[in-house]
């Protein structure tokens, strides 16, 4: 090989560096686009949608809710509960206390049981709407409870485990 071949080989690749190196400049002054001073979107949310949303969350109707569930479907779902709690009458407290008659007595109110000091000042009786919005995420609806349980975030498992813990009692308390 000569050399006028290298020589045509080396400004072929030059003429193609050249050639990329000047498209790219030239598209940069065609489309200038100015950075933005943060990176990301703003999404702005009305505060009137923000506060809706926290209603809806907190505004449950109960007997919408009790009738999507199923006692049969609660006692499968209260499975994940029995390793810490047991619902058969005279059962003894487990790591949690024991859920028998729970529905319609005080929280913290068994005798023999060391409740956590959340629990203890929360001060409510354990209804309907209580017993949901505290299966939903116990650590979230009472600050400070010992209960390490994720949750029950499906509505038709948290009905099921409440009307399967009401037939659980000598006094269940009627259906709203």
């Amino acid at each position: 090989m000569d050399s006028f071949e290298i020589n045509k080989i080396i400004a072929a690749v030059l003429m193609v560096f050249f050639v990329m190196f000047g498209i790219g400049k030239i598209s940069d002054f065609i489309f200038h686009v100015e950075k933005p001073k943060t990176a990301g979107y703003k999404v702005e949310v009305s505060k009137s949608t923000a506060t809706q949303a926290s209603n809806a969350d907190q505004a449950v109707d109960i007997s919408t809710l009790l009738a999507e569930g199923d006692v049969e479907h609660g006692q499968n779902v209260f499975k994940k509960c029995s390793a810490c709690h047991s619902v058969k009458k005279g059962g003894k407290n487990k790591i949690g206390p024991a859920l028998y008659n729970v529905l319609g007595r005080d929280v913290a109110s068994i005798d023999d049981y060391k409740y956590s000091k959340a629990l203890i000042a929360y001060e409510k009786s354990w209804t309907f709407i209580e017993m949901n919005d505290f299966l939903i995420k116990p650590q979230a609806y009472i600050k400070g409870t010992k209960m390490a349980f994720a949750g029950l975030k499906k509505e038709k498992d948290r009905a099921s485990v409440i009307l399967f813990m009401n037939q659980n009692s000598d006094n269940p308390l009627p259906l709203p």
